[in-house]
């Protein structure tokens, strides 16, 4: 029966009817990109509190090449690859145009977007992230119940509106959060 998730003449773990009959397959995720008002503030928190490892910079100042990418005309972006925890995260500064616009989505708010990253000491975390303008949206909540019982979690954001989750793993003795993540792999 079609639902919101499984629309009519598809089914799940199959192409549209109308697909061609080659399916494509994503093979892994490359990177994780978020869009800054400035690298040379956001780059110590990800490389001094969080630990990942400057990789490499660039900048794209083909406006014609980069608008056709991100349908953004004349822009120039200024650009820095961390890495860590198994992630990469690509951090952008468009110089150009000069009408960017500060965004500030809720969790709630459609086109939102946050990355989960799975931590130790999710509490002294969230203090050293704090000098870097990094503030937490609530309180650190551990899960009381369901397959992810005992994780602590909190999201936290960043003075851009990029958002994180930090998740600390339950202890075994607390939960089977760290069972359940370990068969979702």
């Amino acid at each position: 029966m079609p639902d919101a998730l499984h629309p009519a003449g598809h089914a799940p773990g199959r192409a549209p009817k109308d697909a061609p009959s080659r399916l494509i397959t994503v093979t892994h995720v490359h990177h994780t990109g978020f869009t800054v008002a400035s690298l040379l503030q956001s780059l110590p928190f990800w490389t001094d509190v969080l630990g990942f490892e400057l990789v490499g910079t660039d900048t794209l100042k083909r406006p014609d090449f980069v608008e056709q990418v991100t349908g953004v005309a004349d822009a120039e972006i200024s650009v820095a690859m961390v890495a860590g925890a198994g992630q990469i995260i690509e951090l952008l500064e468009y110089t150009r145009p000069s009408d960017r616009r500060d965004l500030r989505y809720r969790a709630c708010d459609t086109g939102a977007a946050h990355i989960a990253l799975i931590v130790d000491g999710l509490d002294a975390l969230v203090d050293r992230a704090r000098p870097y303008g990094w503030v937490p949206l609530g309180n650190p909540q551990t899960v009381p119940e369901g397959p992810w019982a005992g994780r602590r979690v909190i999201y936290v954001r960043g003075p851009d509106g990029v958002t994180i989750e930090f998740v600390e793993l339950a202890r075994p003795s607390e939960g089977p959060a760290e069972a359940t993540l370990q068969t979702r792999k």
